[in-house]
C-alpha cells in the first residue's frame, strides 16, 4: 500500500539523525518575522489611509488574507513586476496569475473574486444615474471591466429618455485586434430594451485608445441605423490600457 502523506514525513523524521535541541523562534514564543510587518502595515492603513501605501504594499495587504502563514511582500512584488500595477494584476487573467512564483490556484481565483467585487462597486456608481453627468465614474466602470481583457469586447449602454442607465450588455468578444459588429443587431437589442439612446464601448488590448479607421465606420453605420428608429447614439469610448478615447471628443462622429 502506498504511503500517505503524513507516512511519508513520519519516516523522512525517523530516519533523519538525532541532533541537540534547539531553541526556535516557535519555542521561545516569538512571532515569525512577517507578522510584525503585517501588523505594521494595518496600522500604517487605518492612520494614513490607502493612498499613502504605494501599490505593493495594499497588494500585500489584500494577500495577508488569502496567504496566512507565509511572507507575501515577494509574492507582492512578483506581480506587479509580471503585470505592471494593481488594476492589472486584478484585471490578469487566472492562468496568467498562477504563473507567479507563490501564487496558486486558490489565490489567483480570490484575486480575481476581489476583481469582480470592484467592478459591481463601479457599475452600482452608474447603474440608474444620469450617464452625461457621471462621466468619470463611467470611465471608471469601463476601465475596470475592460482595459486590461486580453481580447477586443464590444459593449453596449443602454439609456432610458433621461439618459440614465437601463442596461450594460457585453454584445461581442473578438480577437486580440477585432470584434464583429453587427449594427442591425445593435439598433435591434436597444428596442427590444425600450432604450432612447446608447453609448458604445470597446477595448483595444494593445494598449493604446486611438480609434482605428474600421471603428470609425462601424459607429457611423450604427448611427445612421439608430437615427431611422430614433436611437440616438451618444458616443463610442475605446479603452485602453494607456487610457480612453472619446470619438465624440475627438470630433469623429
Amino acid at each position: 500500500m502506498a504511503n500517505t502523506s503524513d507516512d511519508d514525513e513520519r519516516s523522512f523524521f525517523s530516519e533523519a539523525p538525532m541532533r541537540p535541541a534547539a531553541k526556535t523562534k516557535a519555542a521561545i514564543g516569538e512571532k515569525p518575522h512577517y507578522l510584525g510587518h503585517r501588523d505594521r502595515l494595518r496600522e500604517r492603513f487605518a492612520s494614513a489611509g490607502p493612498d499613502a501605501l504605494p501599490d505593493y504594499e495594499v497588494l500585500e495587504l489584500l494577500l495577508f488574507r488569502l496567504i496566512p502563514r507565509a511572507d507575501t511582500k515577494p509574492a507582492a512584488k512578483a506581480l506587479l513586476a509580471r503585470f505592471g500595477t494593481l488594476a492589472e494584476v486584478l484585471g490578469a487573467p487566472l492562468g496568467l496569475l498562477q504563473e507567479v512564483k507563490g501564487i496558486g490556484p486558490a489565490v489567483a481565483l480570490d484575486l480575481k473574486i476581489v476583481a469582480a467585487t470592484a467592478q459591481r462597486m463601479a457599475r452600482g456608481e452608474v447603474h440608474g444615474r444620469e450617464i452625461l453627468s457621471s462621466w468619470t465614474q463611467l470611465l471608471d466602470y469601463c476601465r475596470s471591466v475592460m482595459a486590461f481583457e486580453a481580447r477586443e469586447q464590444f459593449r453596449i449602454l443602454f439609456l432610458d429618455k433621461k439618459n440614465a442607465l437601463i442596461a450594460d450588455e457585453l454584445q461581442q468578444t473578438g480577437t486580440v485586434d477585432h470584434t464583429p459588429v453587427y449594427p442591425r443587431e445593435v439598433i435591434k437589442r436597444a428596442l427590444e430594451l425600450s432604450a432612447t439612446a446608447i453609448i458604445l464601448v470597446h477595448n483595444h488590448p494593445s494598449g493604446d485608445p486611438t480609434p482605428s479607421r474600421a471603428d470609425i465606420e462601424m459607429t457611423k453605420e450604427i448611427i445612421d441605423a439608430g437615427k431611422r428608429l430614433g436611437i440616438a447614439v451618444h458616443d463610442h469610448i475605446i479603452i485602453g490600457r494607456k487610457g480612453n478615447a472619446s470619438m465624440k471628443g475627438l470630433l469623429l462622429i
